[in-house]
Formats: structure tokens, sequence, C-alpha cells
């Protein structure tokens, strides 16, 4: 019971099943569920490799160059010996790893950049969204050459040039969803009781585009995935000794014809993962279409 008298503790019930709702909707949601689930094995995989690999995958052991699958070697082994499937696990937290933090770039910048856009109007408008357009004409694997080229090939410089490419992305979908919200009425009375327009962005209209932009980020990390993929695949990305899906796919080129195994599994890991966090995307957007979602 509170202060004046109402009783409050029914709100709690409600909430709780306001969750059993979503997660029985979810359960349902077959793109959903299959993109989780792989989504989930990759993810493991990756945390995994931290603390166990079967195999070194540093260590070269040119006895054992070029074997195939078997119950030692379950992927087989490239042209120095090293243990593919474990070179598949630490690829696959490389791999996650620089479409995670280009992610983060694209969002911390980006969404900020958008909003501040729908805000403002005006000349700032304006001059954000001519800015954006001008990085966004230039692709990740454009702007990764161009980074390299001044700083060296390199995970870093690769997560620099996905994240740049993910920037405009973030500022031009956040710029659009708040710019719907902002005619809303609870927004025009927010601004009627003194709200300045920072704290109406944050109490208001983030919250009400946040499904957008969590099914964006989706979207965006398998696209990150594939981006990293192409940068080591040209030598821009992870660098040698690390393994990277990318880098073993080009290694694989010119011995395909005798030992496949070393193109098919990694090529085999990144449809799974682009594919897992593609369904994953494709069920938030039904879980959490804006026309179904409770505005704030």
């Amino acid at each position: 019971m509170s202060e004046l008298g109402i009783d409050r503790s029914h709100q709690i019930p409600d909430e709780r099943e306001t969750w059993r709702h979503f997660v029985r909707k979810a359960m349902r949601n077959r793109s959903f569920v299959i993109g989780a689930i792989i989504t989930s094995v990759i993810l493991f995989t990756a945390l995994i490799s931290f603390i166990w690999t079967p195999f070194d995958v540093t260590k070269l052991e040119i006895v054992n160059r070029l074997k195939k699958p078997d119950w030692v070697y379950w992927f087989g082994t490239d042209h120095f010996g090293r243990d593919m499937f474990s070179m598949i696990m630490v690829g696959s937290r490389n791999s996650i790893a620089v479409a995670f933090v280009a992610v983060a770039i694209g969002l911390a910048i980006g969404v900020p950049l958008g909003t501040l856009a729908a805000a403002r109007k005006g000349i700032i408008e304006e001059i954000l969204m001519r800015f954006n357009d001008l990085v966004f004409a230039f692709p990740a694997l454009l702007s990764a050459v161009m980074i390299t080229a001044i700083f060296g090939p390199g995970a870093v410089n690769a997560i620099i040039a996905i994240g740049i490419f993910n920037i405009p992305v973030f500022a031009r979908l956040s710029r659009s969803a708040a710019m719907t919200i902002w005619p809303r009425e609870y927004v025009m009375a927010a601004r009627v009781a003194g709200k300045s327009s920072t704290r109406i962005t944050i109490e208001h209209i983030l919250p009400n585009i946040a499904n957008l932009l969590i099914v964006q980020a989706t979207i965006q990390f398998s696209l990150g995935i594939l981006a990293e993929a192409g940068l080591s695949y040209v030598g821009l990305g992870t660098q040698p000794p690390m393994p990277s899906w990318g880098r073993m796919l080009f290694e694989a080129q010119t011995m395909i014809g005798f030992a496949p195994h070393m193109a098919l599994f990694p090529g085999i890991a990144i449809i799974f993962t682009v594919l897992g966090l593609n369904l994953l995307g494709d069920g938030l957007r039904d879980l959490l279409d804006p026309k179904l979602r409770r505005e704030r």
C-alpha cells in the first residue's frame, strides 16, 4: 500500500505476465528460435575458444599437412598442419569481436547524431545529414584501404573502417524514426512542461525507437561479419598468426582442388553465422513491431 492509499502490488504480476507473453510469442516465431539457436552456438564456440581448443592454432605441424577430416582432426588440417576446427573456433571470436565493436561504434556515434538532427532541424540537421551522406559514399572496404594505407593492416583498422561505415546507417535510421515521434502529443506535452530537447530525447524518443535500433544492430552485426571476412580475405583484416575466416578462405583458394575442406568449413561458418543473425533480426522485427508495441 502506498502513502496515498493506492495498492500497487498488482503491477508486478502484470509485468511478469507481459514478459511471459513475450516469451511465448518468441517461442512461436520460427525465425527467432532458429536464429537464436544458431547465434547461441556461434557465441558459445567463440567463448569456449578462450579457454580450450583441440589444438594450438599457432603451432605448425608440417608432417600433418592437408589431412582430411577424421576422428582426430574433425575438420582436417591446412597446408601448415594446423587443425581447421581449432582455427574456426578462434576465428569466430575474432570475427565477432570486430563486428561487435564496429556496431558499437556505429550506435555510439550515429544515434546521437541522428537524434540531434531530428531535435534541432535547420542548418544543424543539414550539416549532419550531408556529412553522413559523404561518409556513406565510401564502402567499408574502400575505407579500410585508405586507413591501412596510412596506418597499416590489422584488426583495429578493420574495426575503424566498418565502424565508420555503420555511423551513417544508424544516424539515418534514428533521425527518420525520431522525426515520427516528435509530433506526438506526449512529446508536445513534455515541451510545454519545460523539458529540454536533450531530456525529451532521452526519456521519450530513444525508448520508442530502441526496437528499431536493436533490429538494425543485429542486421549490421551480420554485415560486419561479412565485412571482416572480406577485409581479411584481401589481407586488410586480422593478421597472422591469429586465424580469420576470410584469410582461411584466401589460403584455401589455390588448394581447393585437392583439399576442399580448407574452403568448405570456413565458408560454412560464415554462412551459418550470417544466416543465424539475419533470422534473429527478422524474428526481432516481428516481435518488436512498433505498431504492436505500446508507446511510452
